[in-house]
């Protein structure tokens, strides 16, 4: 089997001008390589140019990574767009996903249905909008710990376990 590939993308206007510092993408990045991922770096834009650093990442099928993340961008801001650009990309959505997360952020504040989001595929890859904060992240964590490889078995044609 070839070594699964992720990206992580970071919508934050504020993080990408040096406002904060970005923690979310860490999270995931570190998550991700303990789980045997090969992912750079997260990927920090600024809300306004989250679209076109999307579809730079997805045009190419071949280059596409297999398992794509993203943090912030979700909330009611007006200019929190992640979730819109996304679903223009995506072939189907995964809802099941999306209630699960709503689900375990709900075990810790009432505030987590606030969250937009959006999961699904294009091509092969797993794509799933996650919160900026990194209480969202930790429970993105927990619900795609014990999903994502049965999903990405699937999508390339196996039948998981």
């Amino acid at each position: 089997m070839t070594k699964r590939t992720a990206l992580v993308l970071v919508a934050s206007t504020r993080a990408a001008q040096g406002v904060y510092e970005d923690r979310s993408g860490e999270i995931l990045v570190d998550w991700l390589r303990s789980e045997g991922f090969e992912v750079p770096d997260a990927v920090v834009v600024e809300d306004a140019r989250f679209g076109q650093t999307f579809g730079d990442v997805v045009r190419e099928p071949e280059e596409r990574p297999r398992l794509i993340l993203t943090s912030g961008g979700t909330g009611l801001n007006e200019d929190d767009r992640t979730v819109e650009t996304v679903t223009e990309f995506l072939d189907y959505e995964v809802p099941g996903i999306m209630h699960a997360l709503w689900q375990k952020g709900l075990e810790s504040t009432p505030t987590a249905v606030l969250s937009r989001g959006v999961a699904g595929v294009i091509g092969e890859s797993l794509v799933v909008t996650l919160p900026g904060s990194p209480g969202g992240i930790k429970d993105g964590i927990a619900v795609l710990g014990g999903l994502y490889e049965h999903a990405l078995d699937q999508l390339e044609g196996r039948r998981g376990h």
